[in-house]
């Protein structure tokens, strides 16, 4: 019977040390195809194979993270294990948790708040593991709960680092912590430092809050002071740069992720598992909504089907250039116009391509709207505090409209009175569509409901289906496993 000894390397990696032969089965035990793969440069040259190896053969070497999929390998296999490492959970009780959450006194906007039961449960979880993934829905409260672990960390001598995907996440982050503090004197400017383009790179305060952009360069010797690593939105980590900031994270024991979504391929979950650690599903989008904690989402998929001329005419074209003949389209970015213009309340128009759909809509909607209504255009040229400041006229306003691009404002925007979203760009990428929904969840004032128009189009021709009305079946898929509530209705777009 083949034994299997499993020593920690670092905080990063263990070493698996085995015969060749159950090497073998490890290596393909953890060996995934990689989605999409079969597009890419380096496949198609036939340099790689598109597959996802975990565990290296060579120098043996396996995520931490993965160590429960590693052990129930074994077990199946009826192999012996010999386990050379400590448990790195703490002792944590519910009750504790809540003691400790009251004794933070949080408050927001002014006004007393008390951290929800799910809340309560993923902070204990997250102490009582040391790593997880925690799996909660946009609008789920997760900075809360990233606030409540900074703080235990904190009373326990650890110095801290945050890192989030975009600088409007930045000072959102550190917004919302100031906001979280305002009653108990904790002061979120001594204690927590920002990094991002433009601001100091170098501090001695507990906390770091950063874009993975501005440090993924950084020397090994510089993330070697951090004892707790926290990923937000961390369904983004599975970029290169963002292993690579982990893989040199060698030192720091506890990595908390945080995500309202995974794209549903198993090499995804797996990365993201390895750096961090098992997926904890917190709560879910439906609950939450069930529970009035979240604005009821009503999902209205607008099909706009086009003359046979123009069916004809896309039937012949590559991906690319129907994205680009659908965006382009006059009769179309004049419907969206026309609907933007008509919602009553704040509504979020999100596009993919910045000159030639995101500022066309931006001029469209401007020219079409009624004098003293407020329209803002954000793109990844914004700067970041122009950014913010557009965020916070919105909550102020009740009748304004943002045009903006996915890449800014899909991920981890808080607005709290949003009424409205429009898909002006077709996507098919599960994590976009679910986090875009998001945006609008959150309830604030009198507003319960939130609006979702999702342009779909149909280009088809003969038995030939267009690539974008693919990517919404696609998107319908995800709604009906979601639960969400949706109508689909026809638009004809004529000449």
């Amino acid at each position: 019977m083949s034994l299997i000894t499993i020593t920690k390397k670092d905080e990063v990696h263990l070493i698996v040390d085995t015969d060749p032969s159950t090497a073998k089965e490890i290596v393909d035990h953890f060996t995934f195809d990689v989605p999409g793969a079969k597009f890419m440069p380096s496949y198609k040259s036939r340099y790689w194979d598109g597959k996802a190896r975990l565990f290296n053969m060579y120098t043996r070497e396996l995520y931490i993270g993965l160590l429960d999929y590693l052990l129930e390998f074994a077990e199946q296999l009826e192999y012996r294990t010999k386990l050379e490492m400590e448990d790195l959970g703490e002792d944590s009780t519910i009750e504790a948790v809540q003691k400790f959450a009251k004794h933070l006194d949080l408050h927001s906007q002014n006004k007393p708040i008390e951290a929800r039961e799910y809340q309560i449960e993923a902070v204990n979880h997250a102490i009582s593991k040391g790593r997880c993934l925690l799996l909660s829905p946009t609008a789920s409260g997760k900075s809360l709960m990233l606030y409540m672990l900074i703080r235990y960390h904190q009373l326990h001598g650890r110095k801290q680092l945050l890192i989030v995907p975009t600088t409007s996440l930045v000072e959102q982050m550190y917004g919302d912590f100031g906001d979280y503090s305002s009653a108990n004197k904790w002061d979120v400017d001594e204690h927590c430092h920002r990094i991002y383009s433009g601001k100091e790179k170098t501090n001695d305060k507990d906390v770091i809050i950063s874009t993975w952009q501005s440090i993924y360069k950084f020397p090994g010797v510089w993330f070697g002071q951090f004892d707790v690593i926290y990923g937000d939105e961390a369904h983004n980590f599975k970029a290169k740069s963002l292993t690579t900031i982990m893989d040199k994270c060698t030192t720091a024991p506890y990595r908390i992720g945080t995500t309202g979504t995974l794209d549903g391929s198993k090499t995804h979950r797996l990365v993201l598992e390895g750096v961090f650690g098992r997926v904890n599903q917190v709560t879910s989008t439906k609950k939450l909504m069930d529970d009035k904690q979240l604005a009821e989402l009503k999902i209205v998929c607008m099909l706009l089907e086009y003359t046979d001329a123009n069916r004809k005419l896309v039937s012949k074209m590559p991906y690319q250039e129907e994205i680009d003949w659908i965006v382009r389209n006059p009769l179309r970015n004049k419907l969206i116009t026309n609907l933007t213009v008509a919602q009553k309340g704040n509504t979020l128009v999100l596009y993919q391509y910045v000159e030639k759909h995101g500022a066309v809509l931006y001029d469209m909607i401007k020219n079409h709207v009624v004098k003293g209504r407020k329209v803002f255009y954000v793109h990844g040229g914004t700067d970041t505090e122009h950014r913010e400041e557009i965020r916070r006229l919105t909550e102020e306003e009740n009748d304004a409209i943002i045009v903006a691009s996915y890449g800014t404002f899909s991920t981890g925007i808080n607005i709290r009175n949003l009424h409205n979203v429009v898909f002006a760009s077709p996507s098919k990428s599960r994590i976009r569509n679910l986090q875009s929904i998001g945006r609008g969840l959150r309830r604030g004032g009198q507003k319960t409901v939130c609006n979702l128009f999702d342009l779909g189009d149909d280009i088809s021709w003969k038995s030939k289906k267009n690539y974008t009305l693919n990517h919404m079946m696609e998107r319908i898929k995800i709604y009906n496993e979601e639960s969400f509530n949706y109508k689909i209705v026809k638009m004809q777009i004529d000449e």
